[in-house]
């Protein structure tokens, strides 16, 4: 079980000092059988006037800070520290009746998943019905893991990737028919690609480790990652990372999971001042392996430590 740290900064310039309006960072780990949180660190610069946290609607962590000041940077710097256990080759334990398309969930599960099987953007052309239905085979069924894994991996197969700096998600249909976009992009086209088979996804926000010496293995690194879960009858959320052709969690590191890409922000928040003085925003993010903790069930760090910077 590897231990991860992870760095996370980014920076907002502006042209003269401006005001800040209030800013929410969702950059924490929840604990997890598959991820156990050891040590987690913000700092912010200039310092806020208040930092308060909570947790929102799905669970996740979300500090939010205030200010008082006018200052021409805002800086915030995110550390975590965790322990990851990686699913190499996993082999989901579904329920009988799931192991092949298509099946159904259980009455007791329907009210809690029916916001996450509804379809999100339009589809007028049926474009994404189409590319759904595509992995299905003309007659009998298809074990419910092989189909989601040749979705994921075509994505990776015949898609190109592109780093996008502009805010939002692109529609589903334009990442279908150019297949270009970003992390974001192609998790939000297998979202509705898999709710249009009548399963339940959410998007999940987080961290890619990318092993030092292997750039190649995988690509969206130096930034924050982004990719879907599938709820599995027997298996619960399942990751499936398209960007990547990723089946399981391996390399992945689960920060905030959401209905709707755009309630997992990493980080969002307003200014005070005229729009030329925005110069623009800067992310950096670095995850490398370091070495092991002793495994003593406690943590070796306090497991938060916030603090700002001058």
């Amino acid at each position: 079980m590897p231990i991860l740290a992870v760095r996370h900064v980014t920076t907002y310039r502006y042209r003269q000092p401006v005001a800040f309006g209030e800013h929410r960072i969702m950059f924490r780990p929840r604990d997890s059988y598959d991820q156990r949180l050891i040590a987690a660190s913000l700092a912010i610069e200039p310092e806020p006037c208040a930092l308060r946290w909570m947790f929102d609607v799905f669970g996740n962590c979300v500090a939010v800070a205030t200010f008082a000041g006018r200052a021409r940077t805002l800086r915030f710097t995110c550390g975590i520290t965790l322990e990851h256990t990686p699913e190499h080759a996993p082999v989901f334990p579904l329920a009988p009746h799931a192991t092949h398309y298509p099946f159904g969930y259980g009455a007791e599960d329907m009210p809690d998943l029916i916001r996450s099987i509804e379809r999100h953007h339009p589809d007028p052309g049926h474009a994404i019905d189409a590319f759904a239905r595509s992995f299905i085979p003309a007659e009998g069924r298809i074990p419910t893991q092989d189909l989601l894994a040749a979705m994921t991996r075509s994505v990776r197969q015949n898609f190109t990737y592109l780093a996008r700096a502009e805010q939002g998600v692109q529609d589903p249909v334009q990442t279908l028919r150019t297949k270009r976009g970003s992390c974001r992009d192609f998790a939000l086209l297998m979202m509705e690609a898999v709710r249009a088979l009548g399963m339940a996804a959410r998007f999940v926000s987080g961290y890619l480790y990318n092993p030092r010496g292997d750039r190649e293995r995988h690509v969206g690194g130096g930034s924050t990652h982004a990719w879907l879960q599938v709820y599995l009858p027997g298996a619960g959320w399942v990751e499936f990372d398209p960007t990547n052709g990723i089946v399981g969690n391996r390399d992945l590191i689960r920060v905030a999971v959401a209905r709707d890409p755009r309630q997992a922000v990493p980080l969002h928040g307003s200014f005070f001042g005229f729009p030329a003085d925005d110069l623009g925003m800067s992310v950096e993010v670095d995850v490398a392996e370091i070495d092991g903790v002793a495994d003593t069930g406690h943590a070796v760090l306090p497991v938060l430590q916030t603090s700002a910077s001058r």
